[in-house]
C-alpha cells in the first residue's frame, strides 16, 4: 500500500489523514501519491481522477519509460473511502504493439465507469486513436477495449461533463504535424456527443470544433446556468520563450453542436494543459500554469460571475519544478481535488482544497508539489 505523505500550506499541520474525511475550511493538502519508487516505468504522466459513487477515489494514468516509450500501460489505483493508503497501481489498459497515454477516468450518473484513453499508431501523437473500456463494479473489473474514434490524430485529455439534456460531452482533440516539440497551427479542440437514452446508435458523435489562428488542443468545458458552455484550451505553438502565449477561449450556445472561434484569453499559458469545472453552486474554477513558457507556478483561480471576472487567483504549486496537466474535481463534501504530475512527469501529486482557499488569495505559502 501507499500511504500519502502530505506538503501544507502555513497555518496547517502536517498530517496522514483520509482525504475523504471532513476537513476544516480555509484549508490546502498536498500528497505525493506516486513516483520513482513505483514500478510502473519512471514515467507517471498524465493523471486523471474520479469520485465514484462508493466515496472512494480512484486514479488513473500511463507509465511507461517515456513519453514516446511502446511498452506503456494505463494503470489505476484507489483510495477508499475512509483509507489513508492508495492500493498498488495495476495495469488496466495495454497494448502489445502500440504505445497508449492521456487515460481518462470518469464515472457516468447511470454508475458506469468509463475509461478513454489514446493508443498511437506511429512516431508521434499525430498519429493517436480512441479508445475506451468500461465498468459496471465501480472499477474492479473492464470490458474489453473498443474504439471510440478511428480519426487519426483524435486524441483525450478531460473528463466529460453532463449537459443539461442529459447527454454527456467529453472533449477531445485533433492534433496534426509531426513535430514533437510543435503544436501545429492546424491543430483544433472538438467534442464527443453521446445520449444515454437513444434506444438506437449509442456511439460517441463529433461535434463541430473550435478553430484559432496559432491552433488549440486540450479543450477544458464548464456549463453555465443559462445553458452556455465555456471551453479554455492549451494554446498551439512551440515551447519557447513568447510574449503572446494564451489560452484560447470559445463557447457554445447549442450544447457543443457549434463553437465560436477561439480567441485568445487574458491568461496566459506556456502551451500546456488547462482545467476548468463548475461548482455545484455555479461558480468556476480554472487550474493553470500561469506563465507563456514554463509550467510554473500552477495556479487556481475563481470565477463568481459566469466567466465574466477572475479576481481570485492563488498558486496552488510553485518553485523550480514543472507542474502540469491538472485534472480535477468537486467531491461530495464540496472539497475540490486536483491530480498534476510533477519532477520531469515522475510524481503525481494530489492536492484538495475548497473555494474558502481560493478566495483567500496570495497569503500563505503555496504548494510545492509534495515535497517539503
Amino acid at each position: 500500500m501507499f500511504t500519502m505523505g502530505v506538503a501544507l500550506t502555513s497555518g496547517a499541520t502536517q498530517t496522514d489523514a483520509s482525504a475523504t474525511e471532513p476537513a476544516e475550511t480555509g484549508r490546502l493538502t498536498i500528497a505525493r501519491v506516486f513516483g520513482p519508487e513505483v514500478m510502473t516505468g519512471p514515467y507517471k504522466h498524465p493523471a486523471s481522477l474520479a469520485e465514484l459513487d462508493t466515496g472512494d477515489l480512484y486514479l488513473v494514468y500511463y507509465g511507461g519509460a517515456g513519453e514516446y516509450a511502446v511498452d506503456t500501460g494505463v494503470f489505476g489505483s484507489r483510495l477508499p473511502r475512509g483509507a489513508s493508503t492508495w492500493t498498488p497501481p495495476a495495469r488496466i489498459a495495454h497494448d502489445p504493439f502500440r504505445s497508449v497515454g492521456n487515460a481518462v477516468i470518469w464515472q457516468a450518473p447511470d454508475r458506469r465507469v468509463w475509461l478513454f484513453y489514446v493508443v498511437r499508431d506511429g512516431a508521434t501523437w499525430s498519429t493517436s486513436r480512441i479508445q475506451g473500456k468500461v465498468s459496471d463494479d465501480g472499477a474492479r473489473t473492464w470490458s474489453d477495449a473498443f474504439v471510440l474514434s478511428n480519426e487519426p490524430g483524435w486524441m483525450v485529455r478531460n473528463r466529460p461533463i453532463v449537459l443539461a439534456d442529459g447527454a454527456y460531452l467529453l472533449p477531445i482533440y485533433h492534433e496534426v504535424g509531426d513535430d514533437p516539440e510543435q503544436v501545429g497551427a492546424g491543430s483544433t479542440s472538438l467534442f464527443l456527443r453521446f445520449d444515454p437514452a437513444a434506444s438506437g446508435d449509442r456511439a460517441w458523435t463529433p461535434t463541430g470544433r473550435i478553430r484559432s489562428p496559432r491552433g488549440n488542443i486540450q479543450p477544458a468545458v464548464a456549463q453555465l446556468a443559462d445553458g452556455r458552455l465555456i471551453a479554455y484550451c492549451r494554446r498551439g505553438g512551440g515551447y519557447g520563450p513568447t510574449k503572446d502565449g494564451w489560452l484560447v477561449r470559445s463557447e457554445s450556445r447549442d450544447g457543443g453542436r457549434t463553437w465560436s472561434p477561439g480567441e485568445d484569453s487574458a491568461f496566459p499559458n506556456p502551451n500546456a494543459a488547462v482545467e476548468l469545472i463548475a461548482l455545484r453552486n455555479g461558480h468556476l474554477v480554472l487550474i493553470y500554469n500561469d506563465s507563456m513558457h514554463e509550467r510554473t507556478p500552477l495556479t487556481v483561480a475563481l470565477s463568481t460571475d459566469a466567466d465574466r471576472t477572475w479576481p481570485a487567483r492563488r498558486a496552488l504549486a510553485s518553485g523550480k519544478n514543472g507542474y502540469a496537466y491538472p485534472a480535477a474535481l468537486q467531491a461530495a463534501d464540496g472539497r475540490i481535488h486536483v491530480v498534476y504530475t510533477s519532477d520531469g512527469r515522475t510524481v503525481i501529486n494530489h492536492a484538495v482544497f475548497d473555494e474558502a482557499w481560493i478566495r483567500e488569495g496570495g497569503e500563505g505559502r503555496a504548494g510545492t508539489g509534495g515535497r517539503e
